[in-house]
């Protein structure tokens, strides 16, 4: 997949592809359906594919106060599009001048005339330029005279509501890893390189990779059941497709000197040096809230019941797969 920077640096390789546009934090259910429609349609003609984009966040231009964090990095969305058949992926630079576009500018400027795309298709929920103001079905009413073909997917639902990046930031804020993954149709990931820690968890019998990590969200302070993956060390952007299962800590470790959130990850089935080195960690399951115990060995005594339940369930969801 190549990326573009910006709308205005034209690629004619692009032209004529069949677009979607979007934020796409976090591609989960709804994002990914637009993606395999808009994959199976490029195929169908055979022209390239695209997704046109944003940096940063429109929200954090239009409502910095807000201070919204995102669900992916970068990398893990060009991974993801990679994986779903996309092309091409174009990063607009998203300003103030940029959302005083109107409607109309946005569409007969950037998107008939940069872009040039032959189809677009997005969401029913789709809205645009200045103040939000332009709906998808504007869209469908002004493509055919720019020359485009606009199609609009139904609202993704799952188990019972609408899926958005919106629910799966308040499915993690609360721990619930279960809805996050209803919504993503996956395990919520966080990629990371294990740094060095206090070794405590060795003196406790269960060593632990303690994860710098590089999303800006982690689910609440918890234990999880969770699996890592790690990146090639010989080409640090590869996973590997070994995955080991593990129990993992979000939280302050309030047994001892309660301090800034860490998340501290237990590989149940693997012995090596993993310090520097750069992995996934897919959160699978909720084991319980984070607790004080009483020291020590009250702790280890916990970790190691943590650790067979995450083993457990782990295990009883590679049996159901």
């Amino acid at each position: 997949m190549q990326v573009i920077e910006g709308s205005d640096q034209p690629r004619e390789s692009a032209r004529g592809c069949v677009l979607t546009v979007g934020n796409f934090d976090g591609l989960h259910l709804g994002h990914r359906a637009l993606l395999a429609a808009v994959a199976a349609r490029g195929r169908e003609l055979g022209c390239p594919t695209a997704l046109y984009t944003f940096d940063p966040h429109p929200r954090r231009v239009l409502f910095p106060e807000q201070k919204q964090p995102l669900l992916m990095t970068w990398d893990q969305l060009a991974a993801g599009l990679e994986r779903e058949g996309i092309d091409f992926l174009v990063r607009e630079r998203f300003t103030s001048a940029f959302a005083a576009l109107s409607p109309d500018e946005f569409l007969r400027d950037v998107i008939a005339e940069r872009l040039a795309p032959r189809e677009v298709f997005v969401g029913r929920d789709f809205h645009f330029g200045k103040g939000r103001s332009g709906s998808g079905e504007m869209l469908v009413a002004r493509g055919p005279a720019l020359g485009i073909r606009v199609v609009l997917l139904a609202q993704v639902r799952a188990g019972g509501a609408d899926v958005s990046s919106t629910r799966v930031r308040e499915a993690l804020a609360l721990g619930d890893v279960a809805d996050a993954r209803l919504c993503l149709g996956r395990p919520y990931t966080v990629w990371g390189r294990v740094v060095e820690g206090d070794r405590r968890g060795r003196t406790l019998g269960f060593p632990t990779a303690n994860l710098a990590p590089e999303n800006e969200i982690v689910p609440a302070n918890g234990v999880y059941a969770t699996r890592v993956r790690l990146f090639d060390a010989a080409s640090p952007g590869r996973l590997g497709e070994e995955s080991f299962a593990c129990v993992t800590n979000v939280g302050t470790r309030p047994t001892f000197a309660p301090g800034r959130v860490l998340v501290e990850t237990h590989l149940l089935d693997f012995d090596g040096d993993l310090y520097g080195r750069r992995l996934e960690l897919a959160f699978h399951a909720r084991i319980r809230e984070e607790r004080r115990f009483s020291g020590p060995q009250e702790l280890a005594r916990q970790i190691a019941s943590d650790a067979e339940q995450a083993r457990h369930t782990l295990l009883a969801e590679t049996r159901r797969a």
